[in-house]
């Protein structure tokens, strides 16, 4: 992983969270929760595409595929479990 990589999957995964929170809506600590969710998502689901060699949309040595699928898992969780009331 190089850091101009690592620097496009920050950025790629940041966004990710910033038009969920646009679609979903929210205050200041759901755009916090929603870009932090992209960035765990992002991540493990590029590692996971990498250790099983899923090469579906990948941008040089990042699997974008196998990662915004993690991405949408993860944000999709994370707000059905925002969603409880206390």
């Amino acid at each position: 992983m190089t850091l101009p990589s690592f620097l496009i999957g920050i950025v790629i995964s940041s966004l990710y969270g910033a038009l969920f929170h646009l679609w979903r809506g929210g205050g200041p600590g759901r755009l916090a929760l929603y870009i932090l969710l992209a960035w765990i998502g992002f991540w493990v689901g590029h590692f996971i595409g990498n250790a099983l060699g899923l090469s579906f949309f990948s941008l040089g040595p990042l699997r974008l595929g196998a990662a915004t699928l993690g991405t949408a898992i993860t944000l999709g969780v994370g707000y059905w479990l925002s969603l409880v009331k206390q």
